[in-house]
């Protein structure tokens, strides 16, 4: 890839990375209930999870879904149920120890799974590899060199996220302070679901 396009590569996924969405907004939910040390696996899935999808585009998994359009619909239908429940377990989630039983971060395997149904990891990957493609380089080397860039920009721009979920849970000493702000995390996901339909 020639460095004109690298630089906006980079540009571009540190901006996508860290710009609000599912992935984010369930990020400092996590962050914010269960410190940022437990919500690491969950950081982690993106990480790699989002630049190995990016890859599977690269390698004609978006073209697939513009010869099927009724595909790309139906990982619509399923992404947007599948956040409204995680929306639902950011509005309800609570301190370890506190309320229900049983609450806990998203591991690494469901984060990384989730990227797969969310729809703006696809947007941003189906843009990406569209954009910055070069006809120097085999389809390959151009998902790889994409997948790379979204890796290295993934981590800190999440991190925050989740930093930022922790730093505002130390805040919120009251049970009743956090499940306020983890409601409002949750209503701003569904809200998301939304935004896919429209």
């Amino acid at each position: 890839m020639s460095p004109e396009l690298l630089g906006p590569l980079l540009a571009f996924c540190f901006s996508a990375s860290a710009t609000p969405g599912p992935n984010n907004l369930m990020l400092t939910a996590s962050g914010a209930t269960f410190g940022f040390k437990r919500t690491l696996p969950h950081l982690l899935g993106i990480c790699l999870g989002f630049p190995a999808m990016v890859v599977a585009i690269g390698l004609g998994l978006g073209a697939v879904f513009q010869q099927v359009p009724i595909l790309h619909e139906a990982l619509k239908l399923v992404g947007g149920a599948y956040l409204l429940y995680l929306a639902w377990r950011i509005a309800t989630a609570e301190r370890p120890g506190e309320g229900r039983a049983g609450g806990k971060p998203l591991t690494f395997l469901q984060a990384a799974a989730f990227q797969w149904v969310n729809p703006k990891a696809w947007v941003m990957g189906i843009g990406a590899v569209s954009a910055f493609s070069s006809l120097e380089l085999s389809p390959l080397a151009n998902a790889l060199m994409v997948g790379a860039a979204f890796f290295l920009a993934a981590f800190p721009s999440t991190a925050i996220w989740a930093g930022f979920g922790t730093a505002i849970g130390r805040l919120l000493s009251s049970r009743r302070a956090l499940r306020t702000f983890n409601m409002s995390l949750g209503i701003l996901t569904a809200l998301s679901v939304a935004l896919i339909f429209t």
